[in-house]
């Protein structure tokens, strides 16, 4: 047996069959007299031989600060037949004691032989909003040997990220979404009549050669989509999801107003990233056919957007669009590329839909850090927006 198992991810992206932990509802009044009083205490204990391993807090690209730990077991305190461990916890603001929320997780061990060597690990975690937070944490066998640990947590903005929103309210505990498909909550508009963006998104790894697209990337394109559909001067998403390996538009939603994730999460599972179709691989520089197909046809649409936003890690081709075909691309909005890239610096150059829309005097923005998604998007809408104030005031200065 390998000496590693997993009981729940730390990301808000992990399986929904990985998810072990729940959040108790009642809390306390549903746990055991021994068990609180443990939490209580507040001291470790190590019946059960166990290291803990606190995380720091953390913004992730969902705009939420997740927290979490890392816990090894030595195998050889496992063994025998199967054992149940069961891991209990409680997060209380500093500054909100009434707020304090309670977790639980178990963890089925399989059968371990006498002489195993290593260790077993498991993580957990939760989401919070800004403030200072104590941990009391312990957990226990079959066998009721405890392991308890306690610690303290700080989630906080510097000073220049202030403006942001974090999703979760300040001194305030939550639950990890492991589904991040689910429907997004509903948005107050700010005006009567709203912005229109199309989104046009590439899922794909950050490395081509990948196989697989990594759950943190997907997580960090679907935050996009999801801090794009927060914003409350926008009120309509067409949505063009596609795969540039695959060279195939997968989903499609038009002036919508609120963007589906559910059935984006189901398209999405219909994708194969990493396959090459036979028809492509004897068409010379197909995939830059395919994007400048893509561009002319979402570009040239006869939908009524106020902006286009393409974005998508970096599509390195071997050719670029080419400028006769880009010069037949007339806008009658602002265009946008937000390029998201974890190491710019490995790849500084611009990829083809970078110099595409450079072509087209549009704007890209690089996303490396959730900051630079929270600030690029303010910037962009409020683009977008002066934009369209201004083709108002010139068409009433001509009437």
């Amino acid at each position: 047996m390998s000496g590693r198992f997993q009981a729940v991810a730390l990301l808000a992206v992990a399986p929904g069959g990985l998810w072990a932990q729940l959040a108790m509802q009642s809390g306390a009044a549903r746990i055991h007299g021994t068990d609180l009083a443990v939490l209580e205490a507040g001291e470790q204990r190590k019946d059960l031989p166990c290291g803990v391993t606190p995380d720091k807090a953390f913004l992730g690209f969902d705009m939420r600060f997740h927290a979490g730990f890392d816990v090894a077991v030595p195998l050889r305190e496992l063994s025998g037949n199967e054992n149940l461990l069961t891991i209990l916890f409680r997060v209380t603001p500093d500054d909100n004691k009434d707020a304090v929320r309670y977790f639980t997780q178990k963890i089925r061990v399989p059968s371990i032989e006498e002489e195993a060597k290593g260790d077993a690990y498991f993580e957990g975690g939760f989401d919070m909003g800004e403030g200072k937070y104590h941990v009391d944490w312990l957990m226990r066998d079959r066998a009721e040997r405890v392991c308890a640990h306690s610690w303290e947590v700080d989630a906080s903005l510097p000073g220049k990220d202030r403006q942001i929103s974090v999703v979760v309210p300040p001194n305030s505990v939550e639950q990890m979404h492991p589904d991040q498909f689910q429907p997004e909550s509903p948005v107050q508009r700010e005006t009567a009549d709203p912005l229109h963006v199309k989104i046009v998104m590439n899922f794909a790894p950050q490395k081509a050669t990948a196989s697989t697209l990594r759950a943190t990337d997907l997580a960090a394109l679907v935050s996009i989509l999801r801090t794009l559909s927060r914003d409350p001067r926008i009120g309509r998403f067409s949505l063009v999801a596609f795969n540039m390996q695959d060279q195939k538009v997968f989903h499609r939603q038009d002036a919508v107003e609120r963007i589906d994730f559910p059935m984006l999460g189901k398209s999405l599972n219909n994708i194969n990233i990493g396959t090459v179709d036979l028809k492509q691989l004897v068409v010379k520089h197909s995939a830059t056919q395919f994007l400048t197909k893509l561009m002319g046809d979402e570009c040239m649409g006869k939908d009524k957007t106020d902006a286009v936003i393409f974005a998508g890690p970096k599509a390195m081709l071997d050719q670029n669009v080419p400028d006769e075909e880009l010069k037949k691309i007339e806008l009658g909005y602002p265009l946008f590329y937000m390029n998201y890239i974890l190491n710019p610096h490995a790849t500084p150059w611009r990829d083809a839909i970078g110099n595409a829309v450079k072509s087209l005097k549009g704007v890209e923005y690089t996303i490396t850090r959730p900051r630079d998604l929270w600030f690029s998007v303010n910037e962009m809408v409020g683009r977008i927006v002066k934009f369209r104030n201004g083709k108002h005031v010139a068409s009433v200065s001509t009437k």
